[in-house]
Formats: structure tokens, C-alpha cells, sequence
């Protein structure tokens, strides 16, 4: 049996997940899934980590074919995410509607967690400096490890967390706040591409191409990421 080496950021986590049996299934090929950070993933790819198929960012993907690691004819758009905030179950939600609701609400927050290499830490990091409030928060933020990490907002060791909101979703014990004011917000367009290198290039491109199928488009919906704008 073919299997097909993906290697894949968290944000589409939940849609692989559905999608990945389904496309077994139909076609007879075994996937095997390894998630990392795209910044983390375009760093394992230059430094020689064997692949199939990567589906990171627009710009890692954009990258890495530059560099021949990935077939740029190959490289296609599954959808993308803006950035959300959740808190513990049974907290107060608070408003977060406008900049300065937002403002408040972060420097109300006795901690928060940001991803540590994630484009949305990184870019949240940023932001903190053009709202003008990094240093009421410095002693707040907390530097979380690879995945989902709001899952340190279910164990109790933070108050809030903020992230890919297709990362939020699916994690019990917290409740969803909703996106960054639009103003703030940093929308990440999500690509996948086949590798230079693919041990079977045929599969690995039939497992790309139905990633934007109708029928893949839903359920990327559905676990939070939207269809891009024409």
C-alpha cells in the first residue's frame, strides 16, 4: 500500500482528521500525519526531513518551492484563518468587539498564552507593540508549546490564550470569545504542495487535489477555516 508522508501545520488539524479516512478509503492509499509550526516545518524541510506532501502557510509553501522543495505547479490554496481569543469554561467573556474593548480586555487578562514559533504568536507579539500595551502585558504572557494552546487554558495554568481559531475550536474546557476586531486582524492563507522528492508523486498530488474538492471546502469550514476571497 502507498503511503503518503504529510507533513502539516495544527491549523488544519481538526479537517484532517475527517478528511484523511475519507480519501483512505476512496483510494486505497495509508496517510501518515506529522504536525509542527510552518515556521518549525520550513525549517525540517531545509534541513533534509523527508516528504510528500506539506501543507503550511502561503509563504513557507511559496518558499520551499522556490528552493525546489516543492512542486510550485502542485501548490494550491485549502483556505484560511483569522486569530481568536477563548477562556476557561464558565469565565466571563469579555467584549472584544472594537480596538478598545480588545485593549481592555487583554489588560484585564491576569495571563495569556501565545504560541512561542506560530504565526500567530508572532504576530500577536507585533501587535502588542502597536497597541501600545507590551509592557502592561510582559508579565502576563506565556510562551506555549506546539499545538493547541488552549489547552493550557482548560488545565487552569492561564487565563486566555490566542491562536488560529481552527485551533481553538476543538478544545474542551474553554469557551470561544470570538475573532481579533477586524481592524486587528491577520488572516493566514493555509497551501499544500507536493514534494520534489515524493516517493510517489501521482498519490501525493491526487491527495492534494482533494483537499479543494467541494466536499473538502466544507469541512474546512465547518472546523473554522474559510474559503478565500476571489
Amino acid at each position: 500500500m502507498v503511503n503518503i508522508n504529510i507533513l502539516s501545520t495544527h491549523a488544519v488539524q481538526e479537517a484532517l482528521c475527517e478528511l484523511g479516512p475519507l480519501f483512505q478509503r476512496a483510494n486505497g492509499f495509508s496517510l501518515s500525519v506529522d504536525y509542527d509550526p510552518a515556521n518549525v516545518l520550513q525549517r525540517r524541510i531545509e534541513s533534509g526531513t523527508a516528504f510528500d506532501v506539506v501543507i503550511a502557510t502561503r509563504p513557507v509553501v511559496d518558499r520551499l518551492a522556490s528552493d525546489g522543495k516543492v512542486q510550485r505547479a502542485t501548490c494550491v490554496n485549502v483556505g484560511r484563518c483569522g486569530l481568536g481569543l477563548v477562556v476557561s469554561q464558565g469565565a466571563a467573556k469579555p467584549d472584544i468587539a472594537t480596538v478598545d474593548a480588545f485593549k481592555r480586555a487583554l489588560i484585564a487578562a491576569p495571563s495569556l498564552v501565545r504560541s512561542k514559533e506560530g504565526t500567530s504568536g508572532l504576530y500577536f507579539e507585533k501587535l502588542l507593540d502597536r497597541l501600545g500595551i507590551t509592557d502592561a502585558m510582559r508579565n502576563k504572557i506565556v510562551l506555549g508549546p506546539s499545538g493547541r494552546i488552549a489547552e493550557c487554558v482548560a488545565r487552569g495554568e492561564v487565563a486566555m490564550a490566542v491562536q488560529q481559531i481552527s485551533e481553538l475550536l476543538p478544545v474542551k474546557g474553554v469557551q470561544y470569545i470570538g475573532p481579533l476586531p477586524e481592524e486587528l486582524q491577520l488572516y493566514t492563507v493555509f497551501a499544500a504542495g507536493v514534494s520534489t522528492a515524493a516517493g510517489d508523486r501521482a498519490a501525493a498530488k491526487a491527495f492534494v487535489d482533494a483537499l479543494v474538492t467541494p466536499a473538502a471546502a466544507a469541512v474546512f469550514k465547518a472546523k473554522g477555516l474559510e474559503p478565500i476571497p476571489a
